[in-house]
């Protein structure tokens, strides 16, 4: 019977000592500052995608002849055509125009979208960088994205190739 006992009061012996176990106390403190931090996490993660969604960024093009405005997706929402610049333009120049201004929206709302998730790709609490979870943004945004746009424009200003359609009848 005592053996019984014995075993019985074992049984019970881990239970008193785990409320008082620094180790289980440390434990629990990481998993309550956690559930916070994905909390606020998750929180942050919604307002930062109520904000996208709604986001718009304009741009003129640099002839100053279009004004192409695009939604955080980078789908082009608005398009103006200004100071009856267009009437003079051939419909390549105006073509090249558009695509500019669009382009160039495209570019700034991506990094606009990446400026508003990065804190999201952080490591939180001291973790380290899950490995193998990097962004590719270039991959997901295109190149362009991840240039300077003051660098990238310069650029394009001066070796700017564009292609000219000629059809009949039309100059």
């Amino acid at each position: 019977m005592e053996k019984d006992s014995a075993t019985h009061a074992n049984h019970e012996a881990p239970d008193a000592t785990a409320a008082s176990n620094p180790f289980t106390e440390s434990l629990g403190q990481r998993l309550a500052e956690t559930l916070a931090e994905l909390d606020t996490v998750t929180s942050g993660l919604a307002k930062a995608q109520e904000e996208l969604r709604t986001a718009t960024h304009v741009v003129r093009s640099r002839d100053r002849a279009v004004e192409a405005t695009v939604g955080s997706q980078g789908q082009l929402v608005g398009l103006r055509f200004l100071d009856n610049k267009y009437r003079t333009m051939s419909s390549t120049e105006l073509a090249a125009s558009v695509l500019d201004a669009a382009n160039q929206a495209r570019d700034a709302m991506s990094r606009q979208v990446m400026r508003t998730m990065q804190p999201f790709t952080e490591s939180h609490l001291g973790m380290g960088r899950m490995e193998g979870f990097e962004i590719d943004w270039a991959d997901i945004f295109g190149p362009g994205v991840l240039e300077d746009p003051a660098e990238s424009s310069a650029r394009k200003d001066r070796g700017s190739l564009r292609d000219e359609i000629h059809e009949d009848g039309e100059e």
